[in-house]
């Protein structure tokens, strides 16, 4: 029996994927293929889980800005705000961030010592200089997902789970893709949102891959002495060795790690997670009572650390959706939005007109 020709066949239903099924649904057929026994197993279901305008430098702050008025809509937020913190030998540091991100258009306030007190306990004293950004928020992620995977549904989206991709070829009637369990699809365009796992699909597609790379990001939950303040800000080192926040009486902290790895189901070291806590004691007058739980999850980059969207410039019925690093989940909106427009020839469905695509096409590399 032939197979459905799909409009769009997306290879990876986490957040990326998830979004941008959602986006094109109601207006194509959509296949999307999830090689795991449920969706946003990898990293959609392991992200600190917050909105911060400044992650992922300034040339993502559009998209992160242009996602918010969604997020807000959907009661996805929660606000928090972010202190990026350091000592006196840091102020060139965080003179410098302001520089960057003020005038993108990002609310940031210098702070001093007493000020600093009045936000967080028992910080040592030579924690004495911040940068307050105050739209800093929680993500409601698994909310988010479901949204975008219901959403998918609702457009008539067709979902696939254990349906890890094996081959794929292109031909004068469209992609011809089958599965390691021997299902066969075929599909006029192939969206790669497969994050860590990219580039891998990007040759199993006879296109070339575009240097997208997996590193591990560790994260550990905390029982701490006193409990975290509930209100307590996003904490980050302005030198990128540590963040931490409160989460339902516990803290989470991350020593900042981003180890290159292979694709995988990322599991955590030991050594990263000594790391993370000898780091936290250096900043706080707190005790570290127990590790309740680790993870760790995987954040995909390019080469110059941006995301990859649109038509492979060699092959342009392959669409890249991916390289998104870890502000792939505060982005989601605007970038869908953004891309779905592209492919369908439509206007978005958000106010993304300000946003650039070409900066994130993956044309750039030559």
């Amino acid at each position: 029996m032939t197979s459905i020709l799909f409009d769009y066949c997306i290879v990876g239903a986490g957040m990326a994927g998830a979004s941008l099924a959602a986006e094109l649904a109601p207006f194509a057929s959509v296949l999307l293929l999830e090689a795991e026994d449920h969706p946003g197993y990898h990293a959609t279901g392991r992200s600190a889980a917050f909105w911060e305008e400044c992650y992922g430098g300034p040339d993502v702050v559009p998209l992160t800005q242009a996602s918010r008025p969604f997020l807000e809509r959907h009661g996805l937020l929660n606000q928090r705000g972010a202190l990026y913190i350091g000592r006196n030998q840091d102020v060139p540091a965080l003179d410098s961030f302001v520089g960057r991100f003020a005038p993108k258009g990002v609310e940031l306030v210098r702070l001093g010592r007493d000020e600093l007190n009045g936000k967080v306990h028992g910080l040592k004293p030579d924690w004495c200089e911040a940068v307050w950004q105050p739209e800093c928020a929680d993500i409601d992620v698994a909310r988010l997902h479901t949204h975008y995977l219901a959403a998918a549904r609702r457009g008539g989206a067709r979902l696939e789970i254990r349906a890890r991709l094996e081959t794929a070829r292109n031909g004068s009637e469209g992609w011809s893709l089958s599965t390691t369990d021997g299902r066969e699809y075929s599909a006029k365009r192939l969206i790669n949102a497969a994050g860590a796992w990219a580039d891998n699909v990007a040759q199993m597609a006879g296109v070339k891959p575009l240097g997208i790379r997996p590193y591990r990001r560790t994260v550990a939950q905390l029982q701490t002495a006193p409990l975290p303040d509930a209100r307590l800000p996003l904490i980050l080192d302005i030198s990128g060795n540590f963040y931490f926040k409160p989460e339902s009486g516990r803290l989470w902290l991350s020593p900042h790690d981003e180890v290159p790895t292979v694709p995988c189901d990322a599991a955590p070291e030991e050594l990263d997670v000594a790391n993370a806590i000898a780091r936290f004691e250096s900043v706080v007058e707190w005790d570290v009572r127990k590790v309740e739980t680790k993870w760790a999850g995987l954040r995909s980059f390019a080469p110059d650390r941006l995301p990859v969207y649109g038509p492979d410039p060699a092959e342009r019925d392959f669409i890249w959706f991916a390289g998104q690093g870890g502000f792939g989940i505060q982005t989601a909106p605007a970038a869908a939005s953004l891309v779905a427009s592209c492919l369908l020839e439509r206007q978005p469905s958000l106010d993304v007109t300000t946003i650039d695509m070409t900066t994130y096409a993956p044309g750039r590399f030559g």
